[in-house]
């Protein structure tokens, strides 16, 4: 019957580990994206593509964390052993998503913090973004070509409108 146990306990840890992880994901996926938008100045497309990346990270390093520490600590030999160790390391599972959690909301807080004190609220990075993702030329009135457009466009950027 020994040799079951161990089996059978890493089985339960490694299913219990991966759901928590794949929950608070979702959840804070879905529920940090509100925080993201405000740190990034209201511009909704990056916080989507960072948050999106967090979540791709997230899922990286817990899911690396967990099949890592897997084979640390004592090898159960009875139910009480099985109990105990799939407790421990769940628990440990737990306080690193904590840990992570609470880093991400510090260092976007930092991040919005330093973006309002310089009196804007757009940071630098979005700066880059925008000049790799440029809006999309004006609907054209009256008959204009979109050679005038782009015209129009050029004179506005270079006169700083």
């Amino acid at each position: 019957m020994y040799a079951t146990y161990p089996s059978v306990t890493y089985g339960v840890y490694l299913v219990i580990s991966v759901a928590i992880t794949v929950w608070v994901a979702r959840t804070l996926f879905r529920n940090g994206r509100i925080f993201l938008v405000d740190a990034f100045g209201g511009n909704a497309e990056l916080a989507d593509s960072v948050n999106h990346l967090l979540v791709v990270g997230f899922y990286l390093l817990n899911i690396g964390y967990v099949t890592t520490v897997l084979r640390y600590g004592r090898k159960p030999t009875d139910l009480v052993e099985a109990i105990e160790y799939t407790s421990t390391k769940v628990g440990m599972v737990l306080l690193v998503l904590g840990v992570m959690h609470f880093l991400n909301l510090y260092i976007f807080s930092k991040a919005r913090k330093r973006g309002l004190s310089n009196g804007k609220k757009k940071h630098q990075w979005m700066d880059i973004y925008e000049y790799t993702n440029p809006p999309a030329a004006p609907a054209t009135a009256g008959g204009a070509d979109l050679a005038e457009a782009v015209k129009d466009i050029d004179r506005n950027e270079k006169s700083g409108e």
